[in-house]
């Protein structure tokens, strides 16, 4: 990954930009898991990042507020936790700098009109035939 993360094209964070804590992870792990630190906590403070344009910055501040927090415990191993909080926090930042296309309604074709209305009479024909019993002039 190198010194910086690699968010989408338009952006790359340096790694200095993140703040980083390490903990003790519970669970299982023997003596191992109570010697070593390798629960992960990464923070990105969005308000104060000079890496971000205006525009980015304001839909993150819309999206995620000012500080974007990932704690990772899954691995044994410190290094992998640091890994994968790196993935997560470049993921989550992505997705949150993502632009959603707006959704134009329509109005159903004449053909699908026209076979759900079939279908309807077809369906209640069935029911029309069906039973024959005393009741039914």
């Amino acid at each position: 990954m190198g010194d910086e993360l690699r968010v989408n094209r338009s952006l790359t964070i340096p790694l200095s930009e993140l703040e980083w804590r390490f903990s003790g992870a519970g669970g299982p792990g023997g003596q191992h898991a109570n010697t070593a630190n390798t629960r992960v906590e990464v923070r990105f403070a969005v308000d104060s990042s000079p890496s971000l344009s205006a525009h980015q910055r304001a839909r993150l501040l819309d999206r995620t507020g000012p500080l974007v927090r990932v704690v990772v415990s899954d691995e044994r191993s410190q290094a992998r936790n640091r890994q994968l909080a790196l993935e997560r926090l470049g993921t989550r930042l992505a997705e949150a700098l993502q632009v959603r296309r707006h959704r134009r309604p329509t109005a159903p074709t004449k053909g699908s009109r026209e076979r759900r209305l079939s279908a309807k009479r077809k369906r209640g024909d069935v029911k029309r035939l069906r039973g024959g019993g005393a009741g039914d002039d």
